[in-house]
């Protein structure tokens, strides 16, 4: 049993807040969550009983005894609250977008040296079952040198959000800033930096003024292309993972399942939690040297996103470094933040 857990704040208590984070929080036993910001709704108490409710930030960051909170508001907002945080003293773990600039990057990661703190990023989808599939198919070599790769993150919405913050044209917001940091950061941390990239966005919803497509074709070394696409108006998804290299290919659609499940109310500790049905399986075909083609059922492993949440509390109290670097988010930035021939 953790005899000194992380003392935890929570900046918000919408979706993020209920799927994604409040579970982890209150089952990995090195965390504590002590405190939430509601400003208006007090709902939180209700699934957490003892759960302080505080009615502002200022007022969750005054508590002495927290030492992390968590940022996950409206993305625009993450970098100035991300600052008071730190000022205030406490580790911050931000949501995507983690801020909307390379700038912002650096002018975090700057004062979370002057302040002896952590920033870090929350990007949970390193441990979706399907990128876990891709991971393990590459180590294995089968494919042999990578040559081309896709991935994917389709849905199909023609009415605009609800949420003005996602539909107005500010920093932030749009279809690059809500998945392009799920896409690019599962490239960056399979194949790191490119040497260099191109970025296509458009618009095509009636009413939008934000974009709903993009795509990133990303050049890497030995000319290794890796294709990152994403789309609000696909009604038949392709597979969202399709790699080929010089002995094989592979393909996986999306079927992760713990948004699903968290949203559903299957805690992370439930025994079927983060395991995908039987049919979902990848297929993986390797091309013998006759030129016959033998094509493999490939299931995922558990999909597990409280890996993230033992990284921070290893980060925190053991000082392991946390697997998701600001660097990484400072390349992830710097692309999209780079010019693009928009449609």
């Amino acid at each position: 049993m953790t005899t000194n857990p992380i003392q935890t704040g929570l900046l918000a208590y919408g979706m993020s807040g209920k799927v994604f984070h409040a579970p982890f929080l209150a089952a990995h036993p090195g965390f504590a969550l002590r405190a939430i910001t509601e400003r208006h709704h007090k709902q939180a108490q209700q699934d957490y009983p003892g759960l302080i409710s505080y009615d502002s930030v200022e007022a969750l960051l005054a508590d002495p005894k927290i030492e992390l909170a968590v940022v996950n508001t409206p993305s625009n907002t993450h970098f100035e609250l991300a600052r008071q945080v730190l000022e205030a003293g406490k580790h911050v773990l931000i949501e995507k977008p983690l801020v909307t600039s390379s700038a912002e990057v650096n002018e975090l990661a700057a004062l979370a040296q002057r302040m002896n703190r952590h920033v870090f990023a929350y990007q949970n989808r390193r441990w979706d079952s399907d990128f876990q599939s891709v991971r393990q198919v590459i180590a294995s070599g089968q494919l042999g040198q990578l040559i081309e790769v896709h991935f994917r993150f389709d849905r199909y919405k023609m009415a605009l959000n609800t949420k003005a913050f996602k539909e107005t044209p500010i920093p932030g917001s749009g279809l690059l800033y809500d998945l392009g940091p799920h896409l690019l950061d599962q490239a960056i941390s399979m194949f790191g930096k490119p040497l260099f990239s191109r970025k296509t966005t458009g618009i095509f919803r009636p009413g939008s003024q934000v974009p709903d497509y993009f795509s990133f074709h990303l050049h890497y070394p030995n000319g290794l292309q890796v294709f990152l696409t994403s789309s609000l108006l696909v009604a038949q998804p392709q597979a969202s993972f399709v790699l080929h290299g010089t002995q094989g290919s592979f393909s996986k659609a999306r079927t992760d399942v713990q948004e699903t499940q968290l949203q559903q109310g299957i805690a992370p500790q439930d025994a079927a939690y983060g395991l995908e049905a039987p049919g979902q399986e990848g297929t993986l075909t390797v091309a013998s040297a006759d030129g016959q083609f033998t094509p493999h059922s490939y299931p995922a492993p558990k999909g597990d996103y409280m890996q993230l949440f033992e990284a921070l509390y290893q980060t925190i109290r053991n000082g392991i470094p946390y697997p998701i670097k600001l660097e990484e988010i400072r390349w992830q930035m710097e692309l999209m933040e780079q010019s693009d021939d928009s449609l």
